[in-house]
């Protein structure tokens, strides 16, 4: 039997990016805030500290800043029709595991949504016609446009201190910036990070070929910064740990370096760690949420009563509490009804790696970040034309050198011994003169990828463990080879003697990494029937549950989800404080 706790105005699951905003923001409402945590505590000081935080061992082979598989894992399978097994190791993705959650491991890439983005099934249909979507291809439109979410970009944009250059403000289209870009009310808070010698000939080769460059986004600082709430962030110094390690010197933005030293010192705000949510309880109509049952580390169960429950776990976490709560109806993979655990989707993240002449190009790739280069978007999302080509979608196509480490950088080009003198030769000729361009692509939903509750096997406490179905759609394999080909283009043209392509093809394997950048199964919509929240991120079945994360995305765009999670979490945090406050119940009428 639960222990009863006393009564909060708001319980928080997860105490990541999403979690830390709205913790924020509803305490500075005045609400008494308890947000709960499965993992431990982590900050700077003590957990990723110059003395230990490039530690390649530690942080990205054994992945010490990641979920441990013995405390959840999924199952995964490509169709319905295989047996899905448990992932005994993240390989394809990587869930945080603690306070900051996958923001504390996060590259630092920060993108805007396109403006269509928002109503990607209304756009193709009036640009190609409603025939150019496949059958099985389940995108929608979000249920707001870009210029309702466009503030709240800016207030994330400006809490974690985003280096950029603008190439839109007000509609008006700025040299140096992204051509592509929806227009902004004003400039990133901090100039373009500098750039080292790889994305500068990327740029100024796809320059010679036309398109137009632009430097990546990032929440990596390029000067000192003091943000909305007062917190200073530090100078990125390009010390090439930085994807999978949290930042010693306090220059990637995370909830640690950005909100956490103010919330943390709120008299209304409580965490509590090594506390896992076991399930949102309901009343006995199942339309009220009354709080959240609890496990700490002794395996004592507690409720924590509460008004107002927000999920802001990992995304496949959140997607699995409604499933294991009841909330919303499971969706149904052979009758294609449902919504809770529909429109699940990844990301194509493609590559080509090019081999130089070592006399003529050395490229120093230990020094870098997660978010520093160079980027076109001349192949993104439908900014180029699709009739012809026989597919939707596109990918950010970018140089961004995140630091070349000692253990797993081992670049050889085709045939060359894999053991012996040759092999250590050509390793070391190689080490500086390969460079590596990247295409992070859309990700279309298809009526066969989703997820459900695995009916074999459970957790250490023994629920149900989330199951994966899915497999690259054919839609999104034939764009993969087509943006991956012209980035080959671009890599040949800027003098690579050797080039290596790797698009991503079918089928998907749990093993590789390849970007943490899983998305939907509580989709945002302005109807109940194909989405689980609506347009404030409140669900449809239960008025007072919230969620917030990469989760409720209809779709992925060729843009990492990073921003406009951040900008969701305001968004919804200004709707519960401006509209759910006022008036307690369902702000979108079914």
């Amino acid at each position: 039997m639960a222990k009863i706790l006393p009564r909060k105005d708001v319980v928080v699951i997860g105490l990541g990016w999403t979690g830390s905003i709205i913790s924020n923001e509803l305490c500075d409402e005045g609400l008494e805030v308890v947000a709960l945590e499965r993992g431990p505590w982590r900050d700077t000081a003590s957990d990723f500290n110059i003395g230990i935080a490039p530690d390649e061992l530690r942080y990205n082979s054994r992945l010490d800043l990641m979920l441990r598989p013995a405390q959840s894992t999924f199952t995964a399978r490509n169709d319905a029709t295989q047996t899905a097994l448990p992932m005994r190791r993240f390989g394809t993705f990587h869930p945080g595991n603690g306070v900051g959650g996958a923001g504390v491991h996060w590259a630092g890439i920060t993108w805007r949504w396109s403006e269509y983005d928002f109503r990607l099934r209304s756009h193709y249909t009036e640009r190609y016609g409603a025939a150019a979507i496949p059958d099985d291809m389940t995108i929608q439109d979000w249920p707001f446009a870009y210029e309702e979410l466009e503030p709240f970009y800016d207030s994330f944009e400006y809490l974690a201190g985003v280096s950029g250059k603008a190439g839109n403000l007000g509609g008006q289209k700025q040299d140096g910036g992204n051509p592509f870009e929806a227009p902004r009310k004003r400039d990133f808070p901090n100039p373009p990070m500098m750039q080292t010698f790889g994305p500068t000939l990327f740029a100024e080769t796809a320059t010679k070929m036309g398109y137009k460059p632009f430097p990546v986004p990032s929440s990596l600082l390029s000067r000192t910064y003091t943000n909305p709430l007062g917190v200073t962030i530090g100078q990125c110094t390009f010390c090439g740990f930085c994807t999978n390690y949290g930042c010693a010197n306090y220059s990637k933005a995370s909830a640690q370096t950005t909100v956490l030293p103010v919330l943390m010192r709120k008299p209304n705000f409580e965490l509590r760690t090594l506390c896992e949510v076991l399930k949102i309880n309901l009343d006995r109509s199942g339309k009220r949420a009354t709080g959240v049952t609890y496990v700490d580390t002794s395996g004592e169960e507690w409720e924590q009563p509460a008004d107002l429950v927000i999920s802001c776990a990992f995304m496949l976490d959140n997607v699995r509490l409604f499933l294991l709560s009841g909330i919303g109806k499971p969706y149904d993979h052979g009758t294609g009804e449902g919504v809770i655990g529909r429109n699940f989707c990844y990301q194509m993240a493609n590559q080509v790696v090019g081999f130089f002449d070592k006399d003529k190009y050395d490229f120093n790739l230990f020094i870098g970040g997660g978010a520093t280069g160079m980027a076109i978007d001349e192949f993104n999302n439908d900014n180029f034309d699709h009739g012809p080509l026989g597919f939707l979608g596109g990918g950010s196509t970018r140089c961004t050198p995140i630091g070349a480490e000692p253990i797993s950088k081992r670049p050889t080009p085709p045939g060359t011994p894999t053991w012996g003198s040759t092999w250590k030769r050509v390793m070391r000729d190689s080490y500086l003169s390969n460079l590596s361009v990247g295409c992070e692509a859309s990700s279309y939903a298809s009526r066969d990828n989703f997820l459900d509750l695995d009916p074999t096997y459970k957790d250490r406490l023994g629920r149900p463990l989330m199951r994966i179905t899915f497999n690259f759609p054919e839609n999104d394999v034939r764009m993969s080879a087509y943006c991956t080909g012209k980035v080959a283009e671009i890599v040949r043209n800027m003098g690579a003697h050797t080039i290596v392509q790797n698009p991503r093809t079918r089928p998907w394997s749990v093993l590789p990494y390849q970007s943490t950048h899983v998305v939907g199964g509580t989709a945002t919509g302005s109807n109940p029937s194909n989405s689980a929240v609506n347009r404030y991120m409140q669900s449809w079945d239960v008025p007072n549950v919230f969620t917030v994360g990469a989760n409720v995305f209809p779709q992925n765009s060729g843009y990492n989800p990073t921003g406009t999670v951040g900008a969701l979490a305001f968004k919804a945090a200004n709707a519960i404080r401006t509209l759910y406050l006022k008036s307690p119940g369902p702000l979108v009428q079914a």
